[in-house]
């Protein structure tokens, strides 16, 4: 597996989103709504990707007693090497990250922050180089709001507008342990199952691609590339 860990990171999120259309996943794993904030444009967002398995976090409203609650804090118990994927109720208007979470973990080794939900405190994380996924951000800290329940459970991440749409687009389930590949287009989850799939179908869509660009650079047009090369 570790060597189509590899493989998977040399692809964007766009390649491998289409790799998951043509294996049949409805929402190609895309995670919507969510954009990179750190680090910020002058870092050079190009350099900033995520390639790595999800430890994953639910939040719940602060006032929520029924749920369980945590005997330690998530940072401190994530797993060196792991990406930590959050999850808070949608309308959510305050941070459920920081400038101290940032701190605590890259000290344990967590290579970034994936927040459905959002994040504060900008230009620690940037000044700190880690990577922040986040659906936006705010003043606002987490305690006064939410509270971290579980930790390693599955998420279902719902997309913003669900609730007025009937044809809306497909929530995205995240299990503990799947592969998360975050760059500058966005954020896409890969089952452990698909990753040897994803690789090769992800490779033929490269090389499908390198074709078209060399054709429409000719001048030989888009339709005519696209139909020698995708058969449509």
């Amino acid at each position: 597996m570790s060597v189509q860990v590899n493989a998977l990171s040399d692809f964007s999120s766009c390649e491998i989103s289409d790799a998951l259309i043509k294996l049949g996943v409805p929402h190609g794993g895309h995670i919507p709504d969510i954009s990179m904030f750190s680090p910020g444009p002058l870092a050079g967002t190009r350099s900033a990707k995520i390639c790595a398995p999800a430890y994953t976090v639910k939040m719940v409203p602060a006032d929520d007693d029924t749920s369980p609650k945590l005997s330690a804090h998530f940072v401190d118990t994530v797993t060196p090497g792991y990406v930590i994927v959050v999850d808070a109720q949608l309308g959510t208007k305050n941070a459920v990250w920081g400038g101290l979470m940032t701190a605590g973990a890259k000290a344990r080794g967590a290579v970034g922050v994936v927040i459905s939900g959002r994040c504060r405190d900008l230009a620690e994380h940037r000044t700190a180089g880690f990577p922040v996924f986040a659906r936006g951000h705010s003043t606002l800290g987490q305690g006064t709001f939410v509270r971290p329940s579980a930790i390693n459970v599955p998420l279902v991440i719902v997309p913003e507008g669900t609730e007025q749409s009937t044809g809306a687009f497909p929530s995205t389930g995240v299990l503990p342990g799947d592969w998360i590949v975050a760059d500058e287009d966005g954020v896409v989850c890969v089952s452990q199952a698909l990753v040897h799939q994803v690789v090769e179908l992800a490779t033929i869509g490269r090389e499908i691609d390198a074709r078209c660009m060399e054709d429409i650079k000719a001048g030989k047009g888009i339709q005519a590339s696209f139909l020698r090369y995708r058969g449509k």
